[in-house]
């Protein structure tokens, strides 16, 4: 009986144990078991951020990539058409590094010989030389003209290339300051390189002598279309080169020179950003300026008849809100437009 009480405590006892040791084993287990799902969700959550943070990364670096990729656009080309003055048509392409003009071509009104300019105040003016003859300039002055360009001199375009004063020019000068004109003066160039055009401003700087202009100093390379000239092999880089070695010689005496040009010469003959520190007098003879370039007086009209002039002149608008003013070689008065230096450069035939 005994026996049999501690078999059976000692069965109990066992199963005790046994069932003790399966509960702890049971506890261990699921700890192990939830580890890992703590572990998986973690990782899993931040492989969910992960792509998202490199999507991002990966767009901007794109981006990037794309906006390397890219320049900045270049400004098209545009083209112009224009004619001469004797209507034969020309296309060139439009500089984009010089300055445009500043104009409304809608402002400008033509009233017969007469030129106004609606978006502001303007002055009328003439250019003449000794093929003009005598000239009465109180008529001029009271015509409604205010201002006149003289040529001063002129080289020859012949082999030689002498210089020549203009024979009219004192009279005119004289005459047209009386009558109360502001005046300024051009050379007729046929410089080939630069000492010539060097030349030709020292010829001009001794002619004035110290005189008072109003208006800058022109120089006038020309382009003589029937007969054979010293300039016909000229280049645009010549004729380039001549221009500012003569204005930087004007200008170091004090006078202010000026470029005067045609749509022609702006094309194909002068390189207009080596000079753009000059502003230009223009010459056109359509309705409205061609040009797409700053220009400060426009000479509108090589056919004009002006009272006190015998047959016809060149006609020229001097806009106010330009600078061609204040150029000559003391100010005038403070009421002029402006001082800012260049060189006039004209082509006509004499």
């Amino acid at each position: 009986m005994k026996i049999k009480k501690r078999l059976i405590f000692t069965i109990t006892a066992i199963l005790l144990l046994t069932m003790l040791m399966a509960g702890c084993g049971k506890s261990e287990t699921k700890e192990t078991a939830e580890a890992p799902d703590e572990t998986t969700q973690s990782e899993e959550n931040e492989k969910a951020e992960q792509p998202e943070e490199d999507a991002e990364a990966g767009g901007e670096s794109s981006a990037e990539e794309t906006n390397e990729g890219v320049s900045e656009e270049e400004p098209k080309e545009e083209k112009l058409v224009f004619r001469d003055a004797f209507g034969v048509e020309y296309e060139t392409t439009i500089n984009p590094r010089i300055a445009p003009k500043e104009y409304r071509d809608e402002a400008f009104v033509h009233d017969g010989d007469k030129l106004s300019y609606s978006d502001g105040e303007y002055l009328l003016g003439v250019d003449v030389s000794h093929h003009q003859g005598n000239i009465d300039w109180n008529k001029v002055k009271s015509a409604g003209y205010d201002f006149a360009f003289l040529r001063i001199g002129y080289r020859g375009y012949g082999t030689e290339g002498t210089i020549n004063k203009d024979r009219e020019f004192e009279n005119y000068y004289k005459a047209a300051k009386e009558a109360g004109l502001k005046i300024g003066v051009y050379f007729f160039a046929q410089a080939i390189n630069e000492d010539e055009a060097r030349e030709e401003a020292d010829f001009v700087l001794n002619t004035l002598n110290g005189r008072d202009l109003e208006l800058p100093v022109v120089y006038d390379p020309e382009s003589i279309l029937e007969d054979e000239t010293r300039t016909d092999n000229v280049t645009g880089e010549q004729f380039t080169a001549n221009t500012k070695v003569f204005c930087e010689t004007i200008a170091q005496s004090g006078y202010k020179p000026m470029i005067y040009a045609n749509m022609k010469w702006e094309a194909f003959e002068l390189d207009l950003e080596q000079l753009s520190e000059y502003p230009i007098w223009y010459a056109d003879y359509e309705p409205v300026p061609q040009t797409p370039y700053n220009f400060e007086i426009w000479q509108y009209s090589n056919e004009g008849s002006v009272s006190g002039v015998s047959g016809v002149c060149d006609l020229d608008i001097w806009i106010k809100n330009g600078d061609a003013a204040n150029n000559g070689h003391i100010c005038p008065d403070p009421g002029d437009f402006g001082s800012r230096q260049g060189a006039f450069l004209q082509h006509r035939l004499v």
